[in-house]
């Protein structure tokens, strides 16, 4: 195990270096020139008919200035190696909206999106489980017809629509004002607040934007926890405990549902850089502060060291997150050994 673990180890730093490497690539290729909206928003393609030539001189020597400042006037290979070596040492560079330290505004924002995500994930997998546990024990039964419509009614529905909806009909619109329709704290916020006022503040703004970010991973994740719990009940060393004896309840929870959590733990690879995503989406919909918004913001200004460094924590994220969820199968099924396993 822990040879195991080593070997994947030095599998991740290659690979996250090539998918850096082909971000990079791709993010410089796309259209758009963080000189032009930093000089005036594109003015220098409107220069050959609009501009006296003077003009137009002093416009491209002023973007000649950007470039050279932001370092867009070297190659791609030196861009991205002078990048990579700022990686090294955790300095990701400075934006290129405010020239503040791409790492500080990461780190300021952080908290709000894991708050998101971390709730988002621990509510999928404590609805999950039991209602996937629920159908498969009552399988075809009407409860479980029901919860499958709904499982995949709520699969089908995409975030982006459905937190528009909520702003509408439950934030205040024409409709009900049951929710806050964005921001983290409320208007009248005080610092003078108990804990416990911030903390049902903080709450009641995190309500909708964490339920909406976990309805469609629930409802998925249940899906599969019913298929696995079906096909394990099945299975003949399910039939031999039952004849020894046991009770119905210690057969499903004991010996079915312990063999069922193996991919579903697998699955936690996949859906915890899928919040982090997902999370891009809802805080820009319910204006949270949080490194979704700011990678949002990113792109549309073209800021490449903050596009960049969230792509990077991102890529990481799911790189370590696919170690977890193998190593977390031994705790789940000491059967399974990675003795002789490749890399």
């Amino acid at each position: 195990m822990v040879s195991y673990f080593l070997q994947r180890l030095c599998l991740l730093l290659p690979t996250l270096l090539g998918v850096t490497c082909i971000a990079f690539a791709l993010i410089h290729f796309a259209p758009g020139d963080p000189a032009e909206l930093r000089a005036g928003g594109g003015l220098a393609g409107a220069g050959a008919e609009g501009l006296a030539s003077d003009k137009r001189s002093g416009l491209d020597q002023a973007l000649a200035a950007w470039r050279a400042q932001y370092g867009l006037d070297q190659s791609l290979p030196v861009q991205y190696w002078r990048w990579l070596r700022n990686l090294v040492t955790l300095e990701f560079g400075q934006s290129f909206k405010d020239n503040q330290p791409v790492w500080r505004k990461i780190v300021e924002r952080l908290p709000i999106t894991m708050q998101l995500n971390v709730i988002s994930l621990l509510l999928i997998y404590v609805i999950a489980i039991p209602l996937g546990v629920y159908s498969a024990t009552h399988a075809y039964s009407l409860g479980d017809q029901v919860t499958t419509f709904l499982a995949f009614l709520l699969f089908a529905l995409p975030a982006f629509w459905i937190g528009t909806l909520s702003i509408v009909f439950l934030c205040g619109g024409d409709f009900f004002d049951i929710f806050p329709p964005g921001g983290m704290t409320s208007v009248g916020y005080a610092s003078t607040w108990t804990f416990w006022q911030r903390l049902g503040d903080r709450a009641w703004h995190l309500c909708l934007p964490v339920l909406i970010m976990s309805y469609g991973g629930f409802a998925g994740l249940s899906r599969f926890m019913r298929s696995s719990m079906l096909e394990h009940i099945r299975q003949d060393y399910v039939q031999t405990a039952r004849a020894k004896g046991l009770t119905e309840r210690r057969v499903i929870y004991i010996h079915v549902l312990r063999n069922s959590l193996i991919p579903i733990v697998t699955l936690m690879a996949s859906i915890l850089p899928g919040l982090i995503s997902g999370s891009v989406i809802i805080e820009t919909i319910f204006s949270i502060p949080g490194v979704g918004l700011l990678a949002y913001e990113a792109v549309l200004a073209r800021d490449y060291p903050i596009i960049m460094a969230v792509f990077t924590i991102s890529s990481l994220l799911t790189l370590v997150s696919i170690l977890v969820s193998d190593l977390l199968l031994t705790l789940v099924d000491p059967r399974i050994t990675f003795s002789g396993r490749g890399a």
